[in-house]
């Protein structure tokens, strides 16, 4: 797949700002007043920053509003729904840590469970197209998801929860990249299946469909050299993992939490560059891509 920056953008920005909403809806940290604006700021803005982000990708942004209508089939108008009741539930529950130092703990666990739900939703985006066989698995939402709630950890400031977090999803990370290898082939689909001439023998293509690119090419049909997929795969759990548990070992300090963010940011970054650029889409056998 072609891996497009502001899709990029969004499942890793509004995975950390829903992340960090999980954490503020469960009482970590449990500050009040301008300490409580602070975290709720960071995480709005990087929720509600991602989600803007998405539309860029839109050949008609001005008709995102229409996702909402398709709830019952979609899982981009269930997201919809879902990031909308998650953030008013977490504004209200912000304006009672913000204006009245008052906690109300049923609607914090609610917007939490409304903020894990939409990173889920997100995540089967992806995950329900068995097209690309990488991404049409249990791992998909796994890896969304841990990711999410590390991030929100380390963006809390909850050290100890970072920690584990961020190890379970360096190695959910890593596990995805093992079993979507083989998934292409796993799922025997080839020439011979997406032709239908398979009981004729062995099918391959005689001269490509087009003389020059065309949009499927662009947009579903991304290779990316082997060598240069391990090496950004190493960089991205260093930088996603290593490097935040390393900071958040040594001893405490300012800087060292924001070089874990930072680091871990991009990390997740280079890690959904990779999560697009390897999706083998099966319309590339079509072009002898695969």
């Amino acid at each position: 797949m072609h891996p497009a920056p502001s899709v990029i953008f969004f499942s890793t920005f509004s995975g950390l700002g829903f992340g960090l909403l999980v954490f503020l809806g469960l009482g970590m940290p449990g500050g009040t007043g301008w300490s409580a604006f602070a975290f709720f700021s960071i995480a709005y803005i990087l929720a509600v920053g991602g989600l803007i982000s998405s539309t860029f990708h839109l050949g008609r942004p001005e008709r995102a509003l229409k996702a909402f209508t398709q709830w019952r089939t979609s899982w981009l108008s269930r997201e919809a729904w879902c990031a909308v009741l998650a953030l008013v539930l977490m504004a209200i529950y912000g304006a009672g840590l913000v204006f009245f130092g008052q906690r109300w703990t049923i609607l914090g666990l609610l917007g939490a469970a409304a903020s894990l739900v939409t990173v889920f939703t997100t995540s089967m985006i992806y995950g329900q197209l068995n097209t690309i066989p990488r991404w049409h698995s249990p791992y998909t939402p796994a890896n969304f998801i841990s990711l999410c709630i590390a991030g929100g950890a380390l963006l809390s400031g909850q050290a100890i929860w970072a920690i584990a977090l961020l190890c379970l999803a360096a190695g959910i990370q890593i596990a995805t990249w093992l079993r979507g290898d083989t998934a292409l082939a796993a799922s025997g689909t080839n020439m011979q299946t997406a032709t239908g001439l398979g009981q004729i023998g062995r099918v391959r293509a005689f001269e490509p469909p087009h003389t020059g690119t065309n949009y499927l090419l662009r947009e579903f049909v991304h290779v990316i050299g082997r060598k240069h997929s391990n090496k950004l795969r190493i960089i991205a759990i260093v930088l996603m993992a290593v490097l935040p548990v390393f900071f958040l070992l040594v001893p405490f300090n300012h800087f060292m939490a924001l070089f874990a963010v930072v680091s871990h940011i991009g990390g997740v970054l280079t890690a959904r560059w990779l999560f697009f650029a390897e999706a083998e889409h099966v319309v590339g056998l079509y072009y002898g891509k695969r």
